[in-house]
């Protein structure tokens, strides 16, 4: 493991740029070392049970109280739009990967496509995309209104957070906690990906249930940054995303100014390669659950407000089954992404980069030419290789903003047309 990262997911870690920075027996000395100020991140309520409070407490140059007003932030105008309260129709959407950008950051090129939940009800997730070829520099960003989860299709990110760094490629994704302030990098000169921003329970692992003790996503395979900070003293923007809508504010200095911390509340990393997938050995299709890398619960049991869920590379030997994933309806709402390759239950039209949409009880399942590739095939041991996909599925149904509405693919039914009608005997 490398000496910057740590490994483990929710481990409570300890960690110090400066030798002797973080106090030892106490969180809030009377006078902390170097003359640091001492800070609480709360991630859960104070009282949440112990085996799911999250908290970290940061030493840092200054206090992340001190700065002036906020006022409004209008340079990102596809990030964080209403999306209205029209009656929405219950059609399956699919979109084109966005174009690449053109002289913007990370944030300023972000644009929200589905949002199901308002942010002040600490229930539901949106997802964006980001299309950026520019460094945030004297800037920063900080969501109040969730965690949020990178997953990068092009390029790469660094994220440099008040709690360390972190460096991302495609096909691996970062968590970002609630309120962590950070900045980042495109080491490629451009990068996209998508955003899954949570506003519910935290991300976890999920119960493994009759799965046993090991299998999917493992937790010493999550890692999360050493301390590191920047001893700035220049004006900083910091941008802020509150109650659904961005705010701006201007410090004389960087605020990624954490010289130690300690806590279970900080940013982390996770190699999709790395997951361990689970699949049939006798008949039919497995629920897509057995794909689930994180989930944040609902308060009905059981039932997510959001589950990452991927689709990797594995073995198919499924006998007398339709392998691809069956056709079907559901009472969860699932937005797809394509990290590279081709999904195995749409050939064509869904691209790296592009978006689909399954809101609750809409039919959805494999094209017209997968439906026949596969009901063909000689259903011999099979590997599905060079693929990554992925969903973030929720209980609340996704209502897509105004700019997703215009944009979508106008023929995305046509995937679903002519399937033959099937013959009855006699």
């Amino acid at each position: 493991m490398s000496e910057d990262y740590i490994p483990g997911f929710g481990n409570h870690v300890s960690t110090e740029a400066v030798p002797g920075a973080l106090p030892i027996g106490r969180n809030s000395p009377q006078r902390p070392a170097f003359g640091l100020y001492a800070e609480q991140l709360s991630g859960t309520a104070f009282t949440a049970p112990r085996h799911e409070n999250r908290r970290s407490w940061l030493y840092r140059l200054r206090p992340t109280a001190e700065h002036p007003p906020f006022i409004r932030y209008e340079r990102a105008r596809k990030f964080a739009p209403e999306s209205g309260d029209t009656r929405l129709a219950p059609n399956r959407l699919r979109w084109d990967p966005q174009p690449m950008a053109t002289d913007v950051d990370l944030i300023d090129g972000m644009t929200t496509m589905l949002t199901n939940r308002p942010p002040a009800d600490l229930e539901g997730v949106a997802l964006h995309i980001y299309a950026a070829d520019r460094d945030m520099d004297a800037r920063v960003f900080q969501n109040a209104d969730g965690e949020l989860l990178f997953i990068p299709e092009q390029g790469r990110l660094t994220l440099l957070t008040e709690m360390g760094r972190i460096d991302l490629s495609p096909g691996q994704i970062a968590v970002v906690p609630r309120g962590v302030r950070f900045r980042a990098l495109l080491p490629d000169g451009t990068a996209r990906g998508y955003v899954a921003e949570n506003h519910g329970a935290l991300f976890r692992l999920p119960d493994l249930g009759p799965i046993g003790a090991n299998g999917l996503a493992n937790p010493r395979d999550f890692v999360t940054p050493v301390a590191w900070f920047e001893d700035r003293d220049e004006p900083f923007e910091v941008i802020q995303k509150f109650m659904g809508a961005l705010w701006m504010t201007t410090l004389d200095h960087s605020p990624l100014d954490v010289v130690a911390w300690h806590g279970n509340c900080a940013p982390y990393r996770y190699d999709l390669a790395r997951f361990n997938t689970i699949n049939t050995v006798s008949f039919d299709h497995p629920d897509p659950s057995i794909f689930t890398v994180l989930t944040s619960p609902s308060d009905v049991p059981g039932r997510a407000n959001a589950d990452f869920v991927i689709f990797p590379p594995r073995w198919m030997v499924a006998e007398d089954t339709f392998r691809p994933p069956w056709f079907h309806r559901n009472v969860m709402s699932e937005a797809m992404g394509l990290i590279h390759g081709a999904y195995d239950a749409k050939a064509e039209g869904f691209r790296p980069g592009g978006l689909s949409l399954h809101n609750l009880m809409a039919g959805h399942g494999p094209d017209v030419a997968t439906w026949e590739k596969a009901s063909a095939a000689d259903l011999k041991p099979h590997r599905i290789d060079g693929t990554m996909a992925f969903m973030v599925e929720s209980c609340w149904p996704y209502r897509p903003t105004p700019h997703a509405l215009a944009t979508a693919q106008p023929d995305y039914d046509a995937a679903w047309a002519p399937f033959p009608k099937a013959k009855l005997p006699g």
